[in-house]
C-alpha cells in the first residue's frame, strides 16, 4: 500500500488566476457557442482587457423580440452553470429588452435591436478607426 503525505497548501482550495485570460477566452468561447446556437443576432465581442477592471471582454448580441432575448439569455445562463461557472448574475431577464449577464470575466449583453441601436455600446467599447493615410 502507498501513502502519501499531504502538505497543508495540498489542502488549500485551488483559486483561478485573478489574471487567468485562457480561463476568459474558455468563458467567451462558451458564450459565443451559446449565442450562436440560440440564433442571437449581431454579436460582436470586445476585448476590454486594460480598458476596464470589471471584466476580459464584452460581448453584445441581439434578439428579435423580448421572448426571443429571454430565451438567449436564459439559455446562456444553463450553458454557463452546467460547465462548472456557477450561476451568473442576472439583470433585467423578467423584461427582457435588455438583459445583462455578469459571468465574471465576461460581460453579456442581450438586446431587442431598438434598445441596442438606443444605447449603442459598441461605439463606446470599440477601438476607433484611424482615418485613411494616418501615419504612427
Amino acid at each position: 500500500m502507498r501513502t502519501t503525505t499531504l502538505k497543508k497548501d495540498d489542502l488549500a482550495p485551488s483559486t483561478p488566476d485573478i489574471g487567468d485570460t485562457d480561463a476568459a477566452k474558455r468563458v467567451l468561447e462558451l458564450v459565443m457557442e451559446s449565442l450562436d446556437d440560440s440564433k442571437a443576432e449581431d454579436i460582436v465581442s470586445i476585448n476590454i482587457q486594460g480598458k476596464s477592471a470589471m471584466a476580459d471582454y464584452m460581448v453584445i448580441a441581439s434578439g428579435r423580440s423580448h421572448r426571443h432575448v429571454g430565451a438567449v439569455a436564459d439559455h446562456l445562463l444553463r450553458a454557463l452553470k452546467e460547465a462548472g461557472h456557477g450561476t451568473a448574475k442576472v439583470e433585467g431577464l423578467s423584461a427582457a429588452d435588455w438583459v445583462l449577464i455578469d459571468a465574471d470575466d465576461v460581460i453579456i449583453h442581450v438586446f431587442r435591436p431598438e434598445v441596442r441601436d438606443f444605447y449603442a455600446l459598441e461605439k463606446m467599447w470599440q477601438e476607433p478607426e484611424e482615418p485613411a493615410g494616418t501615419l504612427h
